[in-house]
């Protein structure tokens, strides 16, 4: 009775037994830890950032926009494969932690046994019990499953990364098909304009004022235009093809974009805080950090397959010879078993494996601080597209004006008679080409906020699991 009070006693023991696996301390992040700012950096705010904790509704502001994430969200099957392997990895992680309880198994027999007066004689027999139950003195199976915990919450923060990714990517696509649809637009303007002018220098050559050469070089320039409106159609009607994609079904022409003018879909201005501690919150940070604590785990499992695994069985039951009095009988039967089993040769794979665990580590902590390098670079490159795009707004938006005023002045030279068609031919080529590049000023400007937005961790929602 002792021993099985005993062998009962023993998982209670192991919830204090020993563990192996070296205790974690987080790394010290590779970077500096204040974010850039001077010189081409925009002067941040001493407060802490609160980009990550900003619901990306928040930050996208047209309706259009937010439903279009939203749709992308609930049906981009990059996200949904992402999401499956978080189920798995979850799964995975139950499995391990179901190691550390017994497996309890139960069956039941009958038999028959004929005597020689002829006579039959039923026994029944009920019994439960476990087969070599470990017990966990030394943690390996704890570590086991710590590993797959920490491998699990990896794959969720990876897909919080996929997550915000996809907010970003959809919505970059997005203010592309506004900005594409902006530059189709002055296309078909110049197309007009530049038809009109090949009528009135038609008209002239007609009435003996006019050359050829002038008839010519404005059929040229006409072409040039029709040429890029081709382009610009194609690119438009691409650019929803590749919007369609991200967000996994085709988009109603209401959700898209007819301008992106002045790029205020979105918030024109993100919080941002001095210290680059709001990296260590980003998903890809968490994750990778995930996956270095995992393999700490992974060490202390090893080290105690050096040491003997001790393991029990337990049986019991009842026997009768009558099936409706089984459990009446009295005839209760239990046995408890250990056995020790240790390991004395392997061929070293046990030491190897030792090793192995402590070199997945090694390069578990390169990725986690390269990672952290790599945020830090991602958000330093916005920042320094954010400290000057306003300033090549103002100077494109200059230039615009500008060439509107010398196109309306070389017109009017041309109209009177002082000036040859080159002169507002090329004012006009100047216009259209600073006109194109004021939307592309502006489209960069909207996406590198939504840039900035990504890099500082933002964008996150909760997954609705079906």
């Amino acid at each position: 009775m002792k021993r099985q009070i005993a062998f009962a006693a023993l998982p209670a023991l192991a919830l204090g037994a020993c563990n192996f696996a070296p205790r974690y301390v987080q790394p010290t992040p590779p970077v500096p830890q204040s974010l850039p700012q001077g010189g081409v950096y925009p002067a941040l705010a001493g407060t802490e950032t609160a980009a990550d904790a900003l619901g990306w509704r928040e930050f996208f502001v047209d309706p259009r926009l937010q439903q279009v994430i939203a749709t992308a969200l609930a049906e981009n099957r990059n996200l949904r494969a992402t999401l499956a392997n978080v189920e798995r990895a979850r799964a995975l992680y139950r499995v391990d932690s179901a190691a550390l309880f017994p497996i309890v198994n139960a069956t039941g027999t009958l038999s028959a046994v004929q005597g020689t007066a002829g006579r039959v004689t039923d026994n029944f027999l009920v019994q439960a019990g476990t087969s070599a139950y470990e017990i966990d003195l030394w943690g390996r199976l704890r570590n086991q499953s710590r590993s797959s915990l920490e491998t699990y919450l990896a794959t969720d923060e990876g897909r919080k990364a996929t997550q915000i990714a996809l907010v970003a990517e959809a919505a970059s696509a997005w203010l592309s098909y506004a900005a594409t649809a902006d530059a189709l637009r002055i296309a078909e303007e110049t197309v007009a304009s530049r038809r009109s002018t090949l009528d009135v220098n038609v008209r002239r050559e007609a009435n003996g004022i006019g050359t050829r050469l002038e008839v010519a070089t404005a059929t040229t320039a006409l072409n040039s235009a029709e040429a890029a409106v081709a382009d610009f159609r194609t690119s438009l009607a691409q650019a929803r093809n590749a919007l369609d994609l991200i967000v996994g079904k085709p988009l109603t022409d209401d959700l898209l974009p007819t301008t992106l003018g002045a790029g205020d879909q979105i918030r024109d201005a993100l919080p941002v805080g001095l210290s680059s501690e709001v990296l260590l919150r980003r998903p890809d940070v968490l994750a990778a950090e995930h996956d270095l604590k995992a393999t700490y785990a992974d060490i202390g499992a090893a080290r105690a397959a050096f040491f003997p695994t001790l393991s029990l069985t337990g049986l019991f039951g009842f026997a009768s010879a009558g099936l409706t009095n089984i459990f009446n009988s009295g005839e209760f039967q239990k046995t408890v078993n250990g056995s020790l089993r240790q390991r004395i040769f392997d061929g070293g794979a046990t030491a190897n494996n030792l090793a192995a665990a402590k070199a997945s580590r090694d390069a578990a902590l390169a990725t986690y601080e390269r990672t952290i390098q790599t945020a830090f670079r991602e958000v330093a490159d916005a920042l320094a597209r954010r400290g000057t795009i306003d300033e090549s707004i103002r100077a494109q938006s200059s230039l615009e004006a500008n060439a509107a005023t010398a196109y309306r002045i070389s017109q009017s030279r041309y109209d009177a008679g002082v000036a040859n068609y080159l002169e507002p031919l090329d004012a006009q080529r100047t216009l259209y080409s600073a006109r194109q590049s004021l939307i592309s000023a502006r489209l960069t400007k909207a996406a590198n906020m939504v840039e900035l937005y990504r890099a500082l961790g933002g964008g996150l929602v909760e997954v609705t699991r079906q």
